[in-house]
């Protein structure tokens, strides 16, 4: 342990029914300095994050601040020792503004009445000089993911913290709003602050990272202390115990005639009537920028939302439009994007997430379950995708959040009669060794013949996983490339408005 680190970890463990999420963690984080922090879904950096912030008590062990030992008995007490985390999932109240969450539990006031135009006028200005645009009373509810989670990270600079802790910034975030992100960073180290940044995107840990810790299984493996010195090979094995070679194992399959055909779709956030199919077998990437319309457009394929005008067809026949119910039993499922809100049944189990949608072909007598199937199912899936769950009947909420988008994939793996597989943005916020599982996955659901569609904001997936890729702008379909034709550059000259020269990728895989 550093003995002149700002931040210190000693011997810090925590215990939950069934499952060792942190096991005698030592290290510590030096002021003026950027701490990375890598590891597999479930290996302890949430939950290390969460014991920093107050959230939760560690079962054993010790937290310095500046040489300090520190006991919090919640998150306030964590805000007022001058530390801020911005969590993975968001913690924000979607019904105040955006001025309201950023000084949550901190708003000005004027003769003991709330003063509004103060608030509104502090946020604007923070949100200026950051470069973020933001009406300071636009609702939580009515902004975007990246949106929201911008208000986040600016909410925790402007507690003016001494450490500052990033759980996965930028899965949500544009191109633009990384680079803001990372601006903001460099700027806080340069002020002295202590800075922890967990990632799965290697090549955001070798930008931005001075030294960084490796998690697996709740343990510390090792810390590297200077982060530009580690082969990316030697973090990779690290951090889930062997070598991967070709992450995206894509492998070329037969592919059968035209199964999905989408005419002249319109909808509220979408421009123009769109236009696209797939073929059996096929694995169809979407991408664009933040904005872009790609999942709007999933959402009304899906019926999730209300077409203003077009069809779906499957197979030569016309799905239902009334709704998610009708698409499902066609065989159209939808992993959506946000998992937290739209995804899982946070406060059921995780047998119960998985069994949920192939629950109505398994009624007996069309009154009682099939407890025992259930459980098989269950157990099955959960060793199939290697879910992290000490059992099938932890509740998911309990799950780390690729844990938990392994549970919904399992969900729709579960259905017999798939036929089309939409995934939108399957792998945000996971680490390698499960990517690499999704993708393997992916590519067996296009072998049996399904058709799979992949909405991802990291083209080097887009481009490592698809046989093909449409590029949406603006709410329009601005082009597709066949795999042979599509990289960087002719992905981002569609993807980009006409005057933007397109820049460098950063990159997201290793």
């Amino acid at each position: 342990m550093a003995g002149d680190a700002y931040l210190q970890f000693d011997q810090v463990s925590k215990h939950f029914p069934g499952v060792q999420a942190l096991g005698g963690v030592s290290f510590g984080a030096h002021a003026g300095a950027v701490h990375g922090l890598l590891g597999e879904n479930g290996a302890g950096k949430s939950t290390l994050l969460k014991i920093l912030g107050g959230q939760y008590r560690p079962d054993g062990g010790r937290l310095l601040l500046g040489g300090h030992e520190c006991h919090f008995a919640g998150a306030g007490d964590a805000i007022a020792a001058g530390i801020a985390v911005i969590h993975q999932e968001l913690q924000y109240v979607p019904e105040l503004t955006v001025a309201e969450n950023v000084l949550l539990g901190r708003m000005p006031t004027r003769f003991g009445l709330l003063d509004r135009p103060k608030a509104h006028r502090l946020v604007a200005e923070r949100l200026a000089a950051i470069g973020v645009d933001l009406d300071p009373d636009a609702r939580l509810a009515d902004l975007s993911i990246a949106q929201r989670q911008m208000v986040e990270i600016c909410k925790a600079v402007m507690q003016d913290a001494q450490v500052i802790a990033f759980d996965e910034p930028t899965s949500s975030l544009s191109h633009r709003e990384t680079e803001i992100l990372f601006r903001l960073v460099h700027g806080l180290r340069a002020e002295g602050r202590t800075l922890i940044y967990i990632s799965h995107r290697l090549d955001e840990l070798y930008e931005l990272c001075d030294a960084c810790t490796i998690f697996r299984d709740g343990r510390k493996i090792v810390t590297h202390p200077v982060m530009a010195e580690v082969p990316r090979e030697r973090l990779i094995s690290d951090m889930v115990g062997r070598e991967l070679r070709d992450i995206y194992d894509y492998r070329t399959r037969p592919q059968g005639a035209e199964r999905l055909r989408v005419r002249g779709l319109a909808g509220a956030h979408v421009a123009g009537e769109l236009d696209f199919s797939v073929r059996g077998g096929e694995v169809l990437g979407f991408f664009g920028l933040v904005g872009a319309g790609r999942s709007e457009l999933m959402r009304l394929v899906y019926g999730a939302d209300k077409r203003s005008a077009g069809s779906v067809e499957l197979d030569g026949a016309t799905v239902d439009p009334a709704g998610p119910n009708a698409a499902i039993r066609a065989g159209i499922v939808l992993c959506p994007e946000d998992r937290k809100e739209q995804g899982i049944l946070a406060q059921a189990s995780v047998a119960e997430n998985i069994n949920i949608s192939c629950r109505r072909n398994d009624l007996l007598g069309g009154l009682f379950l099939r407890h025992g199937r259930e459980a098989k199912l269950a157990d099955d899936f959960i060793a199939r995708l290697r879910i992290k769950t000490p059992s099938r009947e932890q509740e998911i909420r309990l799950l780390s959040g690729g844990n938990q988008q392994k549970v919904i994939l399992a969900r729709w793996l579960a259905e017999p009669d798939m036929k089309v597989l939409i995934l939108d943005e399957p792998t945000r916020g996971i680490d390698v060794g499960a990517k690499n599982e999704i993708y393997r996955i992916i590519h067996e659901v296009a072998e049996r013949g399904c058709c799979v569609i992949v909405v991802s904001s990291e083209l080097p997936e887009v481009l490592g996983i698809a046989d093909r890729v449409i590029v949406m702008r603006e709410g329009r379909i601005c082009g597709e490339l066949a795999r042979k034709d599509a990289d960087e550059t002719a992905v981002l000259r569609l993807a980009l408005p006409d005057a933007v020269t397109p820049e460098p990728v950063i990159r997201s895989m290793p």
